[in-house]
């Protein structure tokens, strides 16, 4: 009975909500967990996800050719969140780094080099391995534009990070501003 709500909930995900395989994957993966809680404290006998093979769908993702991200860094915007979120994309591409390794950001991961230039040092949060980036013209350029930041001086952080979704939402917006044909995401 179990699992045909599964299959029937799976269903449902595809094509009534009309979601993707791998976030119908996630939905699916979060009720696996709540279903092992359930066989943990004997609520149920038996697993009905244990016939239920789930595999995702692989994705190729794009990225920004050379003149795509100068068409970005150089393209004037005249609203200030989307330029906001335009420079804190510009700083990933940049450096290499995750929304999530951006947005702890600290001036404590801001060090000095042993030739005076400024280095970022963090702890990557994915990998839980340490990274030593250099900083360039441009990523200092947008340090220093957002220092005096009311969420830079609230947070005690360096960049005004907003939430992912919030990010991803306005980089669909700047990707049709500068004609850019690609699924702009953090």
């Amino acid at each position: 009975m179990l699992f045909g709500f599964i299959t029937d909930f799976e269903h449902y995900l595809l094509s009534v909500k009309n979601i993707s395989r791998n976030t119908a994957n996630k939905y699916l993966s979060h009720l696996i967990k709540m279903i092992n809680i359930a066989l943990d404290n004997e609520w149920i006998d038996k697993n009905p996800f244990r016939k239920f093979k789930m595999k995702n769908k692989e994705v190729v993702k794009e990225f920004l050719s050379e003149n795509e991200l100068d068409l970005l860094l150089q393209k004037e915007l005249t609203v200030q969140r989307i330029e906001q979120v335009r420079d804190i994309f510009a700083f990933c591409c940049l450096t290499g780094l995750a929304f999530i390794d951006v947005y702890k950001l600290t001036p404590d991961n801001l060090h000095t080099g042993i030739y005076g230039n400024l280095w970022l040092h963090i702890r990557r949060q994915k990998t839980n391995s340490a990274s030593h980036i250099p900083l360039f013209p441009h990523t200092l350029a947008i340090i220093d534009k957002y220092k005096e930041h009311p969420m830079v001086l609230n947070k005690g952080s360096i960049l005004p990070v907003l939430s992912n979704q919030k990010m991803n939402a306005y980089l669909k917006e700047i990707a049709g501003i500068c004609g850019i044909n690609k699924n702009l995401t953090m």
